[in-house]
């Protein structure tokens, strides 16, 4: 905290404006606050769209910057010629993406409103040293999130696909939550093509990581599903196989390791 006041009083003083140095935002609300409920973060003259907002939020969101900048040279030094491909892992905020200020965005250090976009500088800042893009959420829909918190899941990673495709820089993916239907393997499927304004056609996720190993996911018609699944997106954007197509062929191998399934499932219990 003395560590980051001194770089906020510091910023202020060279911006012209050191009574802006002595802290943040006094009128941000609190953990469980909506944005219209704090004088900050509402969208008719909420702080954040002020020169104060746009001057704490660039050195608060600077500060994100600069720390990846330093663990991304460390680690980049350390694993130089030994073949390790670094990932960054970027979190998934969509609540309240809907609002003028993203609120949530802001205050976890992601300078991403309305008017401003917030996930080009860590693209580009992943860019330079030759890092992976790692983003969640790549499962959900929109319609699926509480409708009152405008969450906007889909929207985010649009907007994160194009900043990556501006910046050069490979974008993969993880799912937020444990789904084991076919109707969030579609999204993932669809999301992962990175069929989005502007994009190459040619353009694809890295890599996918599925999360979570569980009992739930070795249940005979989960594992099925899931074998189709991971089929489905061995095959690339360029299949245009149904469901059932792949689910028919997957069903072979559903059965050779049904046993080991079984064992896994126990022991994931256990």
């Amino acid at each position: 905290m003395q560590y980051m006041l001194s770089s906020l009083k510091a910023a202020a003083e060279a911006a012209g404006k050191p009574e802006w140095g002595s802290t943040g935002p006094t009128d941000a609300g609190h953990y469980n606050n909506w944005p219209e409920d704090t004088p900050f973060f509402k969208k008719e003259g909420g702080g954040w769209n002020t020169p104060y907002g746009e001057f704490f939020l660039t050195w608060y969101s600077q500060m994100l910057l600069d720390h990846g900048e330093r663990i991304l040279s460390s680690a980049t030094s350390i694993f130089d010629g030994a073949g390790v491909k670094i990932s960054v892992k970027v979190a998934g905020i969509h609540w309240h993406y809907g609002t003028r200020s993203h609120a949530p965005e802001l205050t976890a250090g992601y300078y991403n409103t309305r008017y401003r976009d917030g996930y080009l500088p860590i693209a580009q800042m992943l860019a330079r040293h030759g890092a992976v893009f790692n983003f969640t959420c790549i499962e959900m829909r929109d319609h699926e999130q509480p409708q009152d918190a405008l969450c906007a899941p889909e929207k985010l990673v649009k907007q994160v696909a194009l900043a990556t495709g501006a910046a050069q820089v490979p974008l993969a993916g993880e799912n937020a939550l444990p789904r084991y239907d076919e109707y969030a393997h579609e999204q993932i499927l669809q999301a992962s093509s990175l069929n989005v304004d502007g994009s190459p056609v040619d353009r694809e996720m890295c890599a996918f990581t599925y999360l979570r190993m569980n009992p739930s996911l070795f249940h005979p018609d989960n594992w099925r599903r899931f074998v189709a699944f991971v089929k489905k997106m061995k095959e690339g954007k360029g299949a245009r196989r149904c469901w059932e197509e792949v689910e028919r062929e997957a069903e072979q191998f559903v059965h050779v390791t049904q046993p080991f399934i079984q064992e896994a499932a126990v022991a994931l219990m256990h």
